[in-house]
């Protein structure tokens, strides 16, 4: 791979605006095609972005591509993720890895047998927010850490989304939708997980689409809807999470890490740079502290760029297939405790990301 990489999109949905924001920004990134099945769509943002719009299979296929930036929908991420690896492609993909845990096993063995780099959002944990967290933590801000919670938690995303059926659906739910954010930020701070408790469930409320064309249509459930769960983090802090399609309004909401000394709000790890604040026994109030690591600027796509710089500094990328095979089987490995009232014990595991220093605004 040369200074830029040469990238191919398949999969134009709402999601792959942001990423082109970031990524078309970049020197050091070349959006050469796209592909999604609706072909409309596909030139529109070829004729944009300046890129050739192909079939899905003649993307693939393509020489000249050096990664396929995967941002289908989550049934077919495996699939796709397998054929861009078989064609000797790097692929990054959007949340989460696979459905299984076994077919995102089977896309980290293959990419390492092809000696292609395999990533997978969230890439929230690049920006400065959670990153300033994690040096506050690292360096004892709050002495030892001993235990931190997360909750995300609304009423449900048929509220305001014009067509919510798949966030009901295997693959999705409040879990699966929201947990890589919270459960990525608390392997990249803490570790990873080495065993989980977990309790999930779902009301008998009757869920309608609000806006839209659909408004009024009834969005049948598949999923439970809130889930609870214990981690235990192989360092031996102890994490409580809770993902919820069922709260209507909370004050616990986000990420908290509690130390012997003191304790950090992590920022919301959706997004790249919101605030950090600490309390500290000695200081007996909080505080903010300013963002000291992490991409201060940029957005989704930041692991993509992170992939192309790992490749020409010979290093590990961050946001790594391990990584969100590990986050995967965690969500997994929660709704299989949930099922059964009992403890689970991972069989993967993962590296701690490398920290990233506090890093100018991207080249432009």
């Amino acid at each position: 791979m040369g200074e830029s990489m040469k990238v191919g999109i398949i999969g134009l949905g709402k999601i792959s605006g942001q990423y082109l924001a970031t990524l078309s920004s970049r020197d050091d990134v070349e959006i050469v095609a796209v592909a999604d099945l609706d072909a409309v769509r596909a030139e529109e943002v070829a004729a944009r972005t300046g890129a050739t719009a192909l079939s899905v299979d003649g993307l693939i296929a393509a020489d000249g591509i050096d990664a396929v930036l995967n941002l289908t929908v989550p049934e077919a991420h495996a699939d796709i993720c397998a054929r861009a690896i078989a064609a000797g492609k790097h692929v990054f993909v959007e949340k989460p890895l696979a459905l299984t845990v076994a077919d995102g096993a089977e896309l980290v063995r293959s990419a390492e047998a092809a000696g292609v780099l395999l990533g997978c959002a969230p890439d929230t944990v690049l920006g400065s927010g959670v990153q300033s967290a994690r040096a506050a933590i690292d360096r004892g801000d709050i002495g030892t850490p001993v235990a931190a919670s997360a909750v995300w938690a609304a009423p449900g995303h048929e509220l305001w989304h014009p067509s919510p059926a798949f966030y009901y659906q295997s693959g999705a739910g409040p879990l699966f939708d929201m947990g890589p954010y919270y459960l990525t930020a608390l392997v990249s701070i803490l570790g990873p997980v080495a065993r989980v408790f977990g309790h999930t469930s779902r009301s008998e409320r009757e869920r309608m689409v609000a806006t839209g064309p659909h408004a009024g249509r009834a969005v049948p459930v598949g999923v439970d809807t809130h889930v609870t769960a214990v981690l235990e983090h192989a360092s031996g802090v102890v994490s409580t999470v809770t993902m919820s399609f069922e709260v209507w309004a909370t004050r616990m909401a986000g990420i908290e890490v509690y130390g012997t000394s003191g304790t950090v709000a992590v920022p919301d790890p959706n997004r790249f740079f919101d605030a950090v604040e600490i309390f500290t026994a000695e200081s007996g109030e909080w505080a903010s502290l300013d963002h000291c690591a992490g991409h201060r600027e940029g957005g989704r796509g930041l692991g993509l760029i992170d992939m192309g710089e790992a490749l020409r500094e010979g290093r590990e990328h961050r946001v790594s297939g391990e990584l969100a095979l590990h986050v995967l089987e965690i969500m997994e490995s929660i709704l299989e405790a949930g099922r059964g009232r009992r403890v689970v014990e991972l069989t993967t595991t993962t590296r701690r990301p490398d920290p990233i220093p506090h890093l100018p605004p991207p080249r432009t």
